[in-house]
Order: structure tokens, then sequence, then C-alpha cells
């Protein structure tokens, strides 16, 4: 857990937002997605690092949008957390089963939802 404490840390020096913050870890998870896909087969621990950091990342944003407190208004926060449990779900699916497509939609949602935060969907 220390590791992506310390990733996200780096990341929130370099950007001057938290909105910008969470697009930039989603886009490094899109790329780090992406480039597993490109490169299918090359190697499985690959797969893991990116899985694993993907996870971790929605993990995060599971337990914000879950909190009493979110400031964010009901429906969107229960889209974010259903958003959420697929992305579990896919991750588990991929893991068990890896298959090169199964990363589309983790990809694209991680684009999507970045591109959302940037003000530009």
């Amino acid at each position: 857990m220390q590791y992506g404490a310390q990733a996200y840390g780096k990341v929130a020096k370099q950007t001057s937002s938290p909105r910008e913050l969470e697009a930039s870890l989603l886009l490094k998870a899109a790329a780090r997605l992406q480039a597993v896909r490109d490169a299918w087969g090359a190697d499985r621990s690959q797969v893991d690092e990116a899985l694993h950091y993907n996870r971790k990342l929605w993990s995060f944003f599971l337990v914000s949008v879950t909190q009493p407190d979110n400031p964010l208004p009901d429906l969107v926060r229960q889209n974010m957390a259903n958003l959420g449990m697929f992305v579990m779900n896919q991750t588990l699916s991929l893991m068990a089963e890896p298959q090169r497509e199964k990363l589309v939609p983790l990809i694209s949602i991680n684009r999507e939802i970045a591109a959302g935060l940037l003000g530009r969907a």
C-alpha cells in the first residue's frame, strides 16, 4: 500500500488540483494497460503489475465514493461505485483467464473518466 501512496504523492506534486491528480493517475493506469495489450503475451508479470496498479487506484476511488462525507452527488457516487465494482470484477476475470480484449473496457473507462475530470468529455 505504501507504493500506491508514494505514487499518489509524487503525482500530486506535479499537478495543481485533485481532479487533475485523479485524471493523471487514471491516464497512467490506462497507458500501462494499453502497453500490456499492445505487447500481449510478452511478459505475464507486466499484465499482473498493470492490473495491480489499476486495482489499487480503483480501490482508492471506491473507498472515497463510499464515505458518508463525500461531497459528490449521490447519483455520481453510485455510478462511480458501480464502475469500480465492474473494474474489480473485470480484473478478477483477467487474472483468472487472461484475454487481451478484456483489457479494452478497463482502458476505456480510465480514459473516459480522466477526460471528464479534465473537462474534455
